[in-house]
Protein backbone atom coordinates (compact mmCIF):
# COMPACT_ATOMS: atom_id res chain seq x y z
CA UNK A 1 0.00 0.00 0.00
CA UNK A 2 1.54 3.32 -1.11
CA UNK A 3 1.24 6.57 0.88
CA UNK A 4 -1.92 8.56 0.12
CA UNK A 5 -1.79 11.25 -2.56
CA UNK A 6 -0.99 14.68 -1.10
CA UNK A 7 -2.22 17.11 -3.73
CA UNK A 8 -0.95 20.26 -2.02
CA UNK A 9 2.56 18.83 -1.79
CA UNK A 10 2.31 17.53 -5.37
CA UNK A 11 1.35 20.98 -6.75
CA UNK A 12 4.21 22.73 -4.90
CA UNK A 13 6.63 20.00 -5.96
CA UNK A 14 5.56 20.16 -9.63
CA UNK A 15 5.70 23.98 -9.70
CA UNK A 16 9.27 24.10 -8.41
CA UNK A 17 10.32 21.25 -10.68
CA UNK A 18 8.92 22.94 -13.79
CA UNK A 19 10.54 26.23 -12.75
CA UNK A 20 14.02 24.69 -12.65
CA UNK A 21 13.34 22.86 -15.92
CA UNK A 22 12.63 26.25 -17.50
CA UNK A 23 15.90 27.56 -16.07
CA UNK A 24 17.68 24.60 -17.64
CA UNK A 25 16.48 25.54 -21.13
CA UNK A 26 17.12 29.27 -20.53
CA UNK A 27 20.70 28.51 -19.47
CA UNK A 28 21.73 28.08 -23.13
CA UNK A 29 21.52 31.90 -23.38
CA UNK A 30 23.41 32.53 -20.14
CA UNK A 31 27.04 33.55 -20.70
CA UNK A 32 26.35 32.67 -24.29
CA UNK A 33 29.00 30.73 -26.17
CA UNK A 34 29.37 28.51 -29.19
CA UNK A 35 27.79 25.27 -27.97
CA UNK A 36 29.10 23.45 -31.03
CA UNK A 37 32.48 23.43 -29.23
CA UNK A 38 33.04 20.74 -26.58
CA UNK A 39 34.77 23.12 -24.17
CA UNK A 40 31.70 25.42 -24.32
CA UNK A 41 29.06 22.68 -24.05
CA UNK A 42 30.91 20.35 -21.69
CA UNK A 43 32.85 22.87 -19.57
CA UNK A 44 30.74 26.02 -19.79
CA UNK A 45 33.53 27.73 -21.70
CA UNK A 46 35.72 27.54 -18.55
CA UNK A 47 34.10 30.81 -17.45
CA UNK A 48 32.53 30.09 -14.06
CA UNK A 49 33.68 32.31 -11.22
CA UNK A 50 33.92 31.64 -7.49
CA UNK A 51 30.20 31.90 -6.66
CA UNK A 52 28.91 29.84 -9.60
CA UNK A 53 31.61 27.21 -9.05
CA UNK A 54 30.66 27.01 -5.37
CA UNK A 55 27.06 26.25 -6.25
CA UNK A 56 28.05 23.93 -9.09
CA UNK A 57 30.44 21.84 -6.99
CA UNK A 58 28.01 21.80 -4.09
CA UNK A 59 25.21 20.64 -6.37
CA UNK A 60 27.58 18.14 -7.96
CA UNK A 61 28.90 16.53 -4.76
CA UNK A 62 25.93 16.79 -2.37
CA UNK A 63 23.27 14.83 -4.19
CA UNK A 64 19.74 13.62 -3.62
CA UNK A 65 21.09 10.26 -2.57
CA UNK A 66 23.33 11.97 -0.01
CA UNK A 67 20.28 13.67 1.47
CA UNK A 68 18.55 10.30 1.73
CA UNK A 69 21.45 7.91 2.39
CA UNK A 70 23.48 9.69 5.08
CA UNK A 71 20.62 10.09 7.59
CA UNK A 72 19.42 6.59 6.66
CA UNK A 73 22.84 5.20 7.60
CA UNK A 74 22.71 7.10 10.90
CA UNK A 75 19.17 5.78 11.40
CA UNK A 76 20.14 2.17 10.76
CA UNK A 77 23.80 1.85 11.75
CA UNK A 78 24.46 4.80 14.01
CA UNK A 79 27.69 6.75 14.47
CA UNK A 80 29.64 4.91 11.77
CA UNK A 81 27.50 6.82 9.22
CA UNK A 82 28.99 10.09 10.43
CA UNK A 83 32.21 9.29 8.52
CA UNK A 84 30.71 11.31 5.66
CA UNK A 85 31.36 14.54 7.57
CA UNK A 86 35.11 14.21 8.27
CA UNK A 87 35.73 12.90 4.77
CA UNK A 88 34.27 16.06 3.28
CA UNK A 89 36.57 18.02 5.60
CA UNK A 90 39.67 16.01 4.62
CA UNK A 91 38.98 16.55 0.94
CA UNK A 92 39.27 20.34 0.85
CA UNK A 93 42.98 20.62 1.78
CA UNK A 94 43.60 18.10 -1.02
CA UNK A 95 41.50 20.25 -3.34
CA UNK A 96 43.41 23.41 -2.35
CA UNK A 97 46.88 21.89 -2.71
CA UNK A 98 46.55 19.61 -5.72
CA UNK A 99 43.78 20.45 -8.15
CA UNK A 100 44.83 23.98 -9.18
CA UNK A 101 47.73 22.21 -10.94
CA UNK A 102 45.29 20.07 -12.90
CA UNK A 103 43.30 23.18 -13.85
CA UNK A 104 46.40 25.00 -15.04
CA UNK A 105 47.78 22.23 -17.22
CA UNK A 106 44.31 21.49 -18.61
CA UNK A 107 43.78 25.12 -19.55
CA UNK A 108 47.25 25.38 -21.11
CA UNK A 109 46.83 22.24 -23.22
CA UNK A 110 43.07 22.30 -23.83
CA UNK A 111 42.39 19.14 -21.80
CA UNK A 112 38.73 18.41 -21.06
CA UNK A 113 39.11 15.20 -19.03
CA UNK A 114 41.56 13.54 -16.64
CA UNK A 115 42.28 10.96 -19.35
CA UNK A 116 43.34 13.82 -21.66
CA UNK A 117 45.92 14.82 -19.05
CA UNK A 118 47.18 11.25 -18.58
CA UNK A 119 47.56 10.84 -22.36
CA UNK A 120 49.50 14.08 -22.63
CA UNK A 121 51.63 13.49 -19.55
CA UNK A 122 52.64 9.87 -20.15
CA UNK A 123 52.06 9.45 -23.90
CA UNK A 124 50.47 6.04 -23.32
CA UNK A 125 47.13 5.38 -25.06
CA UNK A 126 46.20 2.17 -23.15
CA UNK A 127 46.71 3.92 -19.80
CA UNK A 128 44.57 6.88 -20.89
CA UNK A 129 41.89 4.47 -22.14
CA UNK A 130 41.90 2.66 -18.78
CA UNK A 131 41.40 5.99 -16.97
CA UNK A 132 38.52 6.94 -19.30
CA UNK A 133 36.72 3.60 -19.02
CA UNK A 134 37.12 3.59 -15.23
CA UNK A 135 35.57 7.04 -15.01
CA UNK A 136 32.57 6.10 -17.16
CA UNK A 137 31.91 2.76 -15.46
CA UNK A 138 32.29 4.21 -11.94
CA UNK A 139 29.93 7.10 -12.73
CA UNK A 140 27.05 5.24 -14.41
CA UNK A 141 25.63 3.65 -11.24
CA UNK A 142 26.08 7.01 -9.49
CA UNK A 143 23.62 8.49 -12.01
CA UNK A 144 21.25 5.59 -11.39
CA UNK A 145 21.36 6.32 -7.67
CA UNK A 146 20.08 9.83 -8.31
CA UNK A 147 17.03 8.11 -9.76
CA UNK A 148 16.72 6.09 -6.56
CA UNK A 149 16.72 9.28 -4.47
CA UNK A 150 14.19 10.96 -6.74
CA UNK A 151 12.01 7.86 -6.78
CA UNK A 152 11.86 7.84 -2.97
CA UNK A 153 10.43 11.38 -2.74
CA UNK A 154 8.04 10.89 -5.68
CA UNK A 155 6.77 7.74 -3.98
CA UNK A 156 6.42 9.65 -0.72
CA UNK A 157 4.01 12.02 -2.47
CA UNK A 158 1.79 9.03 -3.13
CA UNK A 159 2.54 8.88 -6.85
CA UNK A 160 2.84 5.28 -8.00
CA UNK A 161 4.58 3.88 -11.08
CA UNK A 162 7.74 4.84 -12.93
CA UNK A 163 6.20 7.28 -15.44
CA UNK A 164 6.88 10.47 -13.39
CA UNK A 165 10.51 9.40 -13.03
CA UNK A 166 10.83 8.81 -16.77
CA UNK A 167 9.25 12.20 -17.56
CA UNK A 168 11.66 13.93 -15.16
CA UNK A 169 14.67 12.38 -16.86
CA UNK A 170 13.35 13.15 -20.34
CA UNK A 171 13.16 16.81 -19.31
CA UNK A 172 16.65 16.54 -17.82
CA UNK A 173 17.98 15.00 -21.03
CA UNK A 174 16.41 17.73 -23.16
CA UNK A 175 17.83 20.72 -21.32
CA UNK A 176 21.23 19.11 -20.83
CA UNK A 177 21.40 18.44 -24.57
CA UNK A 178 20.54 22.04 -25.42
CA UNK A 179 22.42 23.91 -22.68
CA UNK A 180 25.29 21.67 -21.58
CA UNK A 181 27.02 22.43 -18.28
CA UNK A 182 25.40 25.84 -18.06
CA UNK A 183 22.07 24.18 -17.15
CA UNK A 184 23.14 22.39 -13.95
CA UNK A 185 25.27 25.41 -12.99
CA UNK A 186 22.22 27.69 -13.07
CA UNK A 187 19.86 25.16 -11.47
CA UNK A 188 22.37 24.44 -8.68
CA UNK A 189 21.73 27.90 -7.26
CA UNK A 190 18.01 27.16 -6.81
CA UNK A 191 18.73 23.65 -5.53
CA UNK A 192 21.10 24.87 -2.83
CA UNK A 193 18.76 27.62 -1.66
CA UNK A 194 15.95 25.07 -1.29
CA UNK A 195 18.26 22.58 0.48
CA UNK A 196 19.38 25.17 3.04
CA UNK A 197 15.79 26.30 3.64
CA UNK A 198 14.75 22.69 4.18
CA UNK A 199 17.66 21.88 6.51
CA UNK A 200 17.23 25.03 8.63
CA UNK A 201 13.51 24.44 8.96
CA UNK A 202 14.03 20.78 9.88
CA UNK A 203 16.62 21.65 12.53
CA UNK A 204 14.23 24.12 14.16
CA UNK A 205 10.80 22.51 13.77
CA UNK A 206 11.53 18.83 14.32
CA UNK A 207 13.61 19.20 17.53
CA UNK A 208 10.94 21.54 18.90
CA UNK A 209 8.30 18.89 18.27
CA UNK A 210 10.48 16.19 19.85
CA UNK A 211 11.34 18.15 22.99
CA UNK A 212 14.82 19.40 22.11
CA UNK A 213 18.16 17.93 21.12
CA UNK A 214 18.87 16.52 24.57
CA UNK A 215 15.76 14.39 24.33
CA UNK A 216 16.64 13.35 20.77
CA UNK A 217 20.09 12.08 21.77
CA UNK A 218 18.65 10.45 24.88
CA UNK A 219 16.26 8.50 22.65
CA UNK A 220 19.05 7.04 20.53
CA UNK A 221 20.50 3.72 21.76
CA UNK A 222 24.02 4.13 23.12
CA UNK A 223 25.33 1.64 20.57
CA UNK A 224 24.32 4.05 17.81
CA UNK A 225 25.78 7.15 19.49
CA UNK A 226 29.36 5.90 19.72
CA UNK A 227 31.68 3.80 17.60
CA UNK A 228 32.10 0.26 18.83
CA UNK A 229 35.22 -0.16 21.00
CA UNK A 230 38.31 -1.92 19.72
CA UNK A 231 38.98 -5.40 21.08
CA UNK A 232 42.30 -7.18 21.63
CA UNK A 233 44.01 -7.50 18.25
CA UNK A 234 41.03 -5.98 16.41
CA UNK A 235 40.81 -2.24 15.71
CA UNK A 236 37.06 -2.52 15.07
CA UNK A 237 34.92 0.40 14.01
CA UNK A 238 37.59 3.02 14.69
CA UNK A 239 39.73 1.65 11.86
CA UNK A 240 36.73 1.25 9.58
CA UNK A 241 35.61 4.81 10.27
CA UNK A 242 39.04 6.37 9.69
CA UNK A 243 39.88 4.45 6.51
CA UNK A 244 36.44 5.05 5.02
CA UNK A 245 36.76 8.79 5.66
CA UNK A 246 40.30 8.96 4.20
CA UNK A 247 39.57 6.73 1.21
CA UNK A 248 36.40 8.63 0.35
CA UNK A 249 38.29 11.93 0.55
CA UNK A 250 40.98 10.69 -1.83
CA UNK A 251 38.38 9.39 -4.30
CA UNK A 252 35.88 12.26 -4.35
CA UNK A 253 37.54 14.67 -6.77
CA UNK A 254 38.75 11.87 -9.03
CA UNK A 255 35.18 11.29 -10.20
CA UNK A 256 34.68 12.71 -13.72
CA UNK A 257 31.80 14.95 -12.66
CA UNK A 258 33.95 16.57 -9.95
CA UNK A 259 36.80 17.16 -12.41
CA UNK A 260 34.33 18.59 -14.94
CA UNK A 261 33.10 21.05 -12.31
CA UNK A 262 36.66 22.08 -11.46
CA UNK A 263 37.81 22.52 -15.05
CA UNK A 264 34.85 24.81 -15.77
CA UNK A 265 36.35 27.43 -13.42
CA UNK A 266 37.68 30.64 -14.88
CA UNK A 267 41.09 30.37 -13.16
CA UNK A 268 43.02 28.33 -10.59
CA UNK A 269 42.33 30.86 -7.82
CA UNK A 270 38.61 30.07 -8.10
CA UNK A 271 39.45 26.49 -7.09
CA UNK A 272 41.52 27.65 -4.10
CA UNK A 273 38.81 30.01 -2.92
CA UNK A 274 36.24 27.23 -3.22
CA UNK A 275 38.45 24.91 -1.17
CA UNK A 276 38.11 27.51 1.59
CA UNK A 277 34.35 28.11 1.37
CA UNK A 278 33.04 24.67 0.36
CA UNK A 279 33.28 23.36 3.98
CA UNK A 280 30.00 25.25 4.53
CA UNK A 281 28.44 22.22 2.84
CA UNK A 282 30.16 19.96 5.37
CA UNK A 283 28.34 21.82 8.14
CA UNK A 284 25.06 21.29 6.29
CA UNK A 285 25.90 17.62 5.80
CA UNK A 286 26.52 17.15 9.52
CA UNK A 287 23.13 18.68 10.25
CA UNK A 288 21.48 16.52 7.58
CA UNK A 289 23.01 13.43 9.20
CA UNK A 290 21.24 14.31 12.45
CA UNK A 291 17.92 13.72 10.69
CA UNK A 292 18.66 10.02 11.14
CA UNK A 293 18.72 10.42 14.90
CA UNK A 294 15.58 12.56 14.75
CA UNK A 295 13.86 9.74 12.88
CA UNK A 296 14.81 7.34 15.69
CA UNK A 297 13.58 9.75 18.36
CA UNK A 298 10.28 10.36 16.54
CA UNK A 299 9.48 6.65 16.47
CA UNK A 300 9.23 6.81 12.68
CA UNK A 301 9.11 3.02 12.42
CA UNK A 302 5.64 3.01 14.00
CA UNK A 303 4.25 5.68 11.64
CA UNK A 304 1.75 4.56 8.97
CA UNK A 305 3.58 6.59 6.29
CA UNK A 306 6.84 4.76 7.02
CA UNK A 307 5.13 1.39 7.04
CA UNK A 308 3.56 2.13 3.65
CA UNK A 309 6.79 3.37 2.08
CA UNK A 310 9.11 0.79 3.63
CA UNK A 311 7.66 -2.02 1.50
CA UNK A 312 8.94 -0.28 -1.64
CA UNK A 313 11.92 1.82 -0.54
CA UNK A 314 13.15 0.14 2.65
CA UNK A 315 14.90 2.22 5.33
CA UNK A 316 15.55 4.96 2.74
CA UNK A 317 11.98 6.04 3.45
CA UNK A 318 12.84 7.16 7.01
CA UNK A 319 13.56 10.83 6.16
CA UNK A 320 10.55 11.31 3.83
CA UNK A 321 8.29 9.73 6.49
CA UNK A 322 9.77 12.06 9.12
CA UNK A 323 9.03 15.08 6.91
CA UNK A 324 5.50 13.89 6.18
CA UNK A 325 4.92 13.60 9.91
CA UNK A 326 6.54 16.91 10.93
CA UNK A 327 5.60 19.49 8.27
CA UNK A 328 2.48 20.85 6.58
CA UNK A 329 1.82 19.65 3.06
CA UNK A 330 3.05 22.79 1.31
CA UNK A 331 6.45 22.58 2.98
CA UNK A 332 6.67 18.86 2.28
CA UNK A 333 6.39 19.85 -1.38
CA UNK A 334 9.28 22.32 -0.98
CA UNK A 335 11.46 19.79 0.88
CA UNK A 336 10.81 16.97 -1.58
CA UNK A 337 11.39 19.32 -4.54
CA UNK A 338 14.78 20.27 -3.07
CA UNK A 339 15.73 16.58 -2.90
CA UNK A 340 14.47 15.86 -6.42
CA UNK A 341 16.27 18.90 -7.85
CA UNK A 342 19.27 17.67 -5.90
CA UNK A 343 19.12 14.63 -8.16
CA UNK A 344 18.83 16.58 -11.41
CA UNK A 345 21.96 18.70 -10.91
CA UNK A 346 24.49 15.90 -10.31
CA UNK A 347 22.81 13.60 -12.85
CA UNK A 348 23.26 16.29 -15.51
CA UNK A 349 26.92 16.91 -14.63
CA UNK A 350 27.67 13.19 -14.44
CA UNK A 351 26.16 12.51 -17.85
CA UNK A 352 28.12 15.42 -19.33
CA UNK A 353 31.34 14.15 -17.74
CA UNK A 354 30.78 10.65 -19.15
CA UNK A 355 30.03 12.16 -22.56
CA UNK A 356 33.27 14.18 -22.44
CA UNK A 357 35.28 11.04 -21.60
CA UNK A 358 33.70 8.92 -24.33
CA UNK A 359 33.99 11.59 -26.99
CA UNK A 360 37.53 12.75 -26.26
CA UNK A 361 39.23 9.55 -25.14
CA UNK A 362 37.38 6.79 -26.99
CA UNK A 363 35.54 8.17 -30.03
CA UNK A 364 38.14 10.74 -31.09
CA UNK A 365 41.11 8.59 -30.12
CA UNK A 366 40.03 5.23 -31.53
CA UNK A 367 37.06 5.70 -33.87
CA UNK A 368 37.45 9.01 -35.71
CA UNK A 369 40.76 10.77 -35.22
CA UNK A 370 39.94 13.54 -37.74
CA UNK A 371 36.78 14.46 -35.84
CA UNK A 372 35.88 18.14 -36.37
CA UNK A 373 35.07 20.26 -33.32
CA UNK A 374 31.37 20.61 -34.15
CA UNK A 375 31.04 16.86 -34.73
CA UNK A 376 32.88 16.17 -31.47
CA UNK A 377 30.38 18.32 -29.57
CA UNK A 378 27.45 16.62 -31.30
CA UNK A 379 28.75 13.17 -30.37
CA UNK A 380 29.08 14.31 -26.75
CA UNK A 381 25.49 15.56 -26.71
CA UNK A 382 24.18 12.28 -28.09
CA UNK A 383 26.33 10.31 -25.65
CA UNK A 384 24.90 12.27 -22.72
CA UNK A 385 21.41 11.16 -23.85
CA UNK A 386 22.53 7.53 -24.09
CA UNK A 387 24.06 7.68 -20.61
CA UNK A 388 20.83 9.00 -19.08
CA UNK A 389 18.76 6.44 -20.96
CA UNK A 390 21.07 3.71 -19.70
CA UNK A 391 20.64 4.87 -16.11
CA UNK A 392 16.84 4.81 -16.45
CA UNK A 393 16.88 1.32 -17.98
CA UNK A 394 19.26 0.16 -15.26
CA UNK A 395 16.88 1.26 -12.50
CA UNK A 396 13.72 -0.03 -14.21
CA UNK A 397 15.13 -3.38 -15.29
CA UNK A 398 17.20 -4.40 -12.27
CA UNK A 399 16.65 -4.37 -8.51
CA UNK A 400 17.74 -1.11 -6.88
CA UNK A 401 20.23 -2.98 -4.74
CA UNK A 402 22.25 -3.63 -7.92
CA UNK A 403 22.78 0.10 -8.35
CA UNK A 404 23.86 0.41 -4.73
CA UNK A 405 26.25 -2.53 -5.11
CA UNK A 406 27.79 -1.07 -8.25
CA UNK A 407 28.13 2.34 -6.60
CA UNK A 408 30.09 0.60 -3.86
CA UNK A 409 32.37 -0.75 -6.57
CA UNK A 410 32.44 2.70 -8.20
CA UNK A 411 34.31 4.20 -5.27
CA UNK A 412 36.74 1.28 -5.23
CA UNK A 413 37.36 1.63 -8.96
CA UNK A 414 37.69 5.41 -9.31
CA UNK A 415 40.35 5.68 -6.60
CA UNK A 416 42.61 3.43 -8.68
CA UNK A 417 43.12 6.36 -11.07
CA UNK A 418 44.90 8.31 -8.32
CA UNK A 419 48.51 7.31 -9.14
CA UNK A 420 48.23 8.27 -12.81
CA UNK A 421 46.26 11.47 -12.22
CA UNK A 422 47.34 12.95 -8.89
CA UNK A 423 50.89 11.60 -8.62
CA UNK A 424 51.26 12.33 -12.32
CA UNK A 425 50.65 16.02 -11.60
CA UNK A 426 53.95 16.12 -9.70
CA UNK A 427 56.20 13.57 -11.38
CA UNK A 428 56.41 11.33 -14.41
CA UNK A 429 59.01 9.06 -12.83
CA UNK A 430 56.42 6.29 -12.71
CA UNK A 431 56.46 4.16 -15.83
CA UNK A 432 53.10 4.26 -17.69
CA UNK A 433 53.07 0.49 -18.20
CA UNK A 434 53.76 0.05 -14.48
CA UNK A 435 50.88 2.42 -13.74
CA UNK A 436 48.64 0.32 -15.97
CA UNK A 437 49.64 -2.89 -14.16
CA UNK A 438 49.13 -1.16 -10.80
CA UNK A 439 45.70 0.05 -11.93
CA UNK A 440 44.72 -3.50 -12.95
CA UNK A 441 45.99 -4.91 -9.64
CA UNK A 442 43.97 -2.38 -7.63
CA UNK A 443 40.83 -2.95 -9.69
CA UNK A 444 41.11 -6.72 -9.32
CA UNK A 445 41.88 -6.64 -5.59
CA UNK A 446 39.15 -4.11 -4.76
CA UNK A 447 36.52 -5.93 -6.82
CA UNK A 448 37.52 -9.23 -5.22
CA UNK A 449 37.13 -7.78 -1.72
CA UNK A 450 33.68 -6.41 -2.56
CA UNK A 451 32.61 -9.78 -3.99
CA UNK A 452 33.89 -11.61 -0.90
CA UNK A 453 31.74 -9.30 1.22
CA UNK A 454 28.71 -10.15 -0.91
CA UNK A 455 28.35 -6.47 -1.85
CA UNK A 456 26.93 -5.89 1.63
CA UNK A 457 29.60 -3.43 2.70
CA UNK A 458 32.91 -1.81 1.84
CA UNK A 459 34.91 -2.67 4.97
CA UNK A 460 37.25 -5.61 4.41
CA UNK A 461 39.16 -7.07 7.40
CA UNK A 462 42.90 -7.15 6.78
CA UNK A 463 44.95 -9.55 8.91
CA UNK A 464 48.35 -8.01 9.68
CA UNK A 465 50.84 -9.51 12.18
CA UNK A 466 48.11 -11.07 14.28
CA UNK A 467 45.92 -7.96 14.18
CA UNK A 468 42.58 -7.63 12.41
CA UNK A 469 42.35 -4.21 10.77
CA UNK A 470 38.94 -3.47 9.25
CA UNK A 471 39.78 -1.26 6.27
CA UNK A 472 37.87 0.45 3.50
CA UNK A 473 38.42 -1.81 0.50
CA UNK A 474 39.13 1.12 -1.82
CA UNK A 475 42.03 2.30 0.36
CA UNK A 476 43.67 -1.12 0.77
CA UNK A 477 43.32 -1.75 -2.99
CA UNK A 478 44.89 1.66 -3.65
CA UNK A 479 47.81 0.75 -1.39
CA UNK A 480 48.40 -2.36 -3.50
CA UNK A 481 48.09 -0.26 -6.67
CA UNK A 482 50.76 2.21 -5.48
CA UNK A 483 53.14 -0.54 -4.32
CA UNK A 484 52.87 -2.38 -7.65
CA UNK A 485 53.20 0.85 -9.67
CA UNK A 486 56.35 1.93 -7.82
CA UNK A 487 57.99 -1.51 -7.83
CA UNK A 488 57.25 -2.16 -11.49
CA UNK A 489 58.45 1.33 -12.42
CA UNK A 490 61.85 0.63 -10.84
CA UNK A 491 61.98 -2.68 -12.71
CA UNK A 492 60.91 -1.30 -16.11
CA UNK A 493 63.13 1.77 -15.85
CA UNK A 494 66.14 -0.35 -14.88
CA UNK A 495 65.66 -3.07 -17.49
CA UNK A 496 64.48 -1.08 -20.49
CA UNK A 497 64.52 2.68 -19.97
CA UNK A 498 62.59 4.45 -22.69
CA UNK A 499 62.31 8.03 -23.77
CA UNK A 500 58.69 8.91 -23.11
CA UNK A 501 56.99 11.88 -24.68
CA UNK A 502 55.54 14.46 -22.28
CA UNK A 503 53.68 17.24 -24.05
CA UNK A 504 53.43 19.28 -20.85
CA UNK A 505 56.07 21.62 -19.45
CA UNK A 506 56.75 22.87 -15.93
CA UNK A 507 55.26 26.24 -16.82
CA UNK A 508 51.92 24.60 -17.73
CA UNK A 509 51.32 23.66 -14.08
CA UNK A 510 51.93 27.11 -12.61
Amino acid sequence: MAPALDWTAIVVFATLFLFVAGLGFFAARWRKGDLTQLAEWGLGGRRFGTVVTWFLLGGDLYTAYTFIAVPTLMFGSGAIGFFAVPYTIFVYPILFAVFPRLWSVSRAKGYVTAADFVQGRFGNRPLALAIAITGIVATMPYIALQLVGMGVVIGALGIQGELPLIIAFVILAAYTYSSGLRAPAMIAVVKDVLIYITVIAALIVIPHELGGYARIFASVPRAKLLLGPASPHNLGQQSAYATQALGSALALFLYPHAITGLLSSTNRHVIKRNAVVLPAYSIALGLIALLGYMAIASGVKSMPAYAAGFKTFGPNFAVPALFLHSFPSWFVGVAFASIAIGALVPAAIMSIACANLFTRNIYREYIRKDCASAHESQVAKITSLVVKFGAVVFILALPKTYAINLQLLGGIWIIQTLPAVLIGLYTRALNPWALLIGWASGIAAGTGMAISLGFKGAIYPLHILGWTVPCYAALSALALNVIVSVAMSFAFNAIAPEAREDETTAADYA
